[in-house]
């Protein structure tokens, strides 16, 4: 059974018409740059997800007929990629449709396993610092709050389904690793017809990696780098029945890491775990189990003290640190979801997709403050004296449960073929968080050009509650791609969310 994910297609019937010397030219150069081979291929799909090109390598089945050429081939599904390539030729990113990224109606930008493999980028913060038109605002170690079109983003998607991120609280979104994805797709401006609320900045969608190897498979990957740097990712895949019809998938790893921040460490582990079924009637289903750690000593927040007390600049060393001791900053991650699709015989697609996630954080920080209400002053450039801290013990929840399901219908009107999509989205997601705050005396602090972390812990009264927020969001959306003239289409979409 051929199967295809997260796109909708149409049978159609078409034929290329190419000169011998284009075919010629063409040949030529695809034996050169084989690359160029599959930026010629096209979205247009035929038969049972595959899709027609002219310029199909030499290997692909045809026949002359007078001066046309015709060309049988099968393309992929979305997401699919060529290996050593790093483009993509076929996405529903931004519409649901499955459309080549420059038949997308808005600014777009794919980031695939091979490009976050040779770039080394292990973050989802990483690949968004390699993204064109997105900027990163660095406030301290652990926190980075990504910009674009002069907003912040504020969307996180994972498999579609979108998590509103706070500015003024990190849930680590964008220090999830990027092992456990096939790609990461950064949709720029508004992006309401399938995120429904949140800023015009961008949309940051990660797309799991699913178990599709009948074959047992795998590999295991360690690295050593600058500052104790230790990273171990191991990736199996295996089919759970003889015909290969049920498949598992599980990708773990483990890093450990110092910075050149003084005292700073970080530990970090992740497991991912999922099984892909084969079910009768073209029917397709995916369920799995995501989990992530990371536990911080030494974490900062904020910076240094910019000013002495004369007004003179303060000068420190890059791997000055003024984190306490005690001071740390923890995360976990958990999460369960399922996918199901089903096609029709009449060509209808349908999806089901659904998510639970609980994130929690619990961190204990101190800044170094010269303001007045905790006490201190900027520093005496000449003794160090006048700093105090300070310090906070924060702790937060994030419960997200969602449930999308959409159909692709392709349909013929006016002697054209036309491609349609329509969804409907439910998702309850619940922030709650709890403070407590302290200071640190400026006889604690000394002498900040002594400074070693040593300020002890304040003792902390028991936290109170800083804000508890739940969110319920229902939409309804629609996307078409109406095909006008053999090189002209037009996409329009709406949405209501409620």
């Amino acid at each position: 059974m051929k199967r295809k994910m997260f796109g909708c297609v149409k049978p159609v019937q078409a034929m290329e018409s190419v000169s011998g010397f284009s075919v010629l030219a063409l040949c030529v150069g695809a034996a050169l740059w084989p690359a160029l081979a599959g930026a010629a291929q096209t979205s247009t799909a035929v038969g049972d997800n595959t899709h027609q090109s002219a310029a199909q390598s030499a290997s692909s089945s045809g026949k002359k007929i007078g001066d046309t050429l015709v060309v049988n081939a099968t393309g992929g599904a979305a997401g699919q990629d060529v290996p050593g390539d790093y483009s993509t030729k076929l996405t529903t990113a931004g519409t649901r449709l499955l459309l080549s990224p420059r038949d997308i109606p808005q600014s777009i930008t794919i980031v695939n396993k091979q490009r976050m493999q040779d770039q080394n980028l292990q973050t989802v913060g990483d690949v968004l610092d390699n993204v064109v038109g997105v900027t990163g605002n660095y406030t301290d170690s652990e926190r980075t709050g990504y910009y674009a079109r002069g907003f912040y983003i504020n969307n996180f998607v994972i498999d579609d389904i979108p998590t509103s991120v706070s500015e003024a609280w990190n849930f680590g979104d964008a220090l999830g690793d990027t092992a456990i994805y096939d790609r990461i797709e950064v949709v720029r401006g508004a992006n309401g017809l399938l995120t429904g609320t949140g800023n015009p900045s961008a949309t940051v969608n990660m797309v799991r990696k699913h178990a599709t190897s009948k074959e047992v498979t795998g590999n295991v990957s360690a690295s050593y780098g600058s500052w104790n740097n230790q990273r171990y990712v191991t990736d199996l895949s295996a089919p759970l029945t003889e015909s290969g019809s049920v498949r598992g998938r599980i990708i773990a790893g483990y890093q450990d890491q110092d910075s050149w921040f003084d005292r700073y460490h970080k530990r970090k582990k992740f497991i991912s775990g999922i099984v892909d079924a084969d079910l009768a009637n073209n029917s397709t289903l995916s369920f799995g189990y995501d989990y992530q750690e990371s536990k911080t000593p030494g974490s900062t927040w904020g910076g240094l003290p910019t000013w002495f007390s004369n007004g003179n600049r303060t000068h420190f060393d890059r791997s000055f640190n003024p984190a306490p001791n005690w001071a740390y900053y923890n995360i976990e991650t958990n999460k369960v979801f399922a996918q199901f699709s089903h096609m029709f015989d009449n060509g209808w697609d349908w999806h089901i997709n659904t998510t639970h996630a609980e994130t929690k954080f619990d961190d204990k920080l101190m800044y170094a403050s010269p303001y007045a209400f905790n006490g201190g002053s900027f520093p005496d450039q000449d003794t160090g004296l006048g700093l105090a801290g300070g310090a906070g013990w924060f702790t937060g929840t994030r419960k997200l449960d969602a449930l999308e399901t959409y159909v692709c219908v392709p349909f013929e009107l006016l002697g054209r073929q036309h491609e349609l999509v329509t969804g409907v989205g439910f998702s309850r997601q619940r922030n709650y968080y709890y403070a407590s705050n302290d200071a640190v005396t400026v006889a604690d602090m000394g002498n900040y050009y002594n400074w070693n972390g040593s300020a002890p812990e304040p003792n902390w009264q028991a936290q109170t509650k800083s804000s508890d927020d739940t969110v319920h969001q229902r939409s309804v959306y629609s996307a078409a791609r109406f095909s006008l003239a053999d090189p002209l289409a037009l996409v329009a979409g709406a949405s209501y969310t409620e």
